[in-house]
């Protein structure tokens, strides 16, 4: 293994504690927001929390495995119940909003949004699988 190899943006960001730092904030903010509030209703709000934790530690490159849901079977009731465009832009604007409150640099934020687009088709369902 190369000792100068290029850290994974996990890294980056400050691994666990920042992952978990940043999944309390974002849902704060995502649950403040009348207008996607309402897709978390029946969601117990500490199993969600916890998966997404693992998934965002997973997406960003942990060194662990990642064993949920698809993310458009994750996401598949949401549509059914009018999960669209708008919905999605506003939680990646929280999610970019709790990483600029965190003090993340601009450079790692734009590849956090880069993975986070990379979703959008399969949470919207509008990808063929």
């Amino acid at each position: 293994m190369n000792p100068i190899a290029e850290k994974s943006l996990f890294e980056k960001i400050g691994g666990m504690a920042a992952v978990d730092a940043a999944v309390d904030i974002f849902y704060t903010k995502v649950l403040a927001d009348n207008s996607i509030s309402h897709f978390f209703r029946w969601t117990h709000m500490k199993s969600q929390n916890a998966m997404q934790k693992d998934f965002l530690a997973y997406a960003f490159g942990a060194p662990l495995s990642y064993s949920g849901k698809t993310m458009r079977h994750a996401h598949a009731h949401l549509v059914e119940h009018g999960l669209n465009e708008s919905h999605f832009n506003a939680v990646v604007g929280h999610l970019v909003a709790t990483l600029q409150e965190l003090g993340v640099p601009d450079d790692l934020i734009q590849a956090v949004g880069k993975i986070t687009e990379g979703t959008r088709p399969d949470v919207l369902g509008t990808k063929d699988s």
